[in-house]
């Protein structure tokens, strides 16, 4: 019955981050699409600043994983 759960843990923990990861790209990637709709001069600033959170972003499902196998196999 532990091992279940642990497949369990650590199923949920890399489905929530990339489930959270994907809903977080979108909401920053549709903001600064957005925001070089009503202001195109900003647009190379905008997409630097974005390309740094969106890389933020993933590391937190990176992290998860790395989580979900430390639950798996210590």
């Amino acid at each position: 019955m532990s091992q279940a759960f642990k497949y369990l843990a650590a199923a949920i923990a890399a489905g929530l981050a990339a489930l959270a990861a994907s809903w977080g790209n979108g909401k920053v990637i549709s903001k600064t699409i957005e925001c070089m709709a009503r202001q195109p001069e900003s647009a190379g600033s905008l997409r630097t600043t974005m390309f740094i959170g969106v890389g933020l972003i993933e590391a937190v499902p990176i992290l998860a994983i790395v989580i979900a196998f430390l639950i798996l196999f210590v």
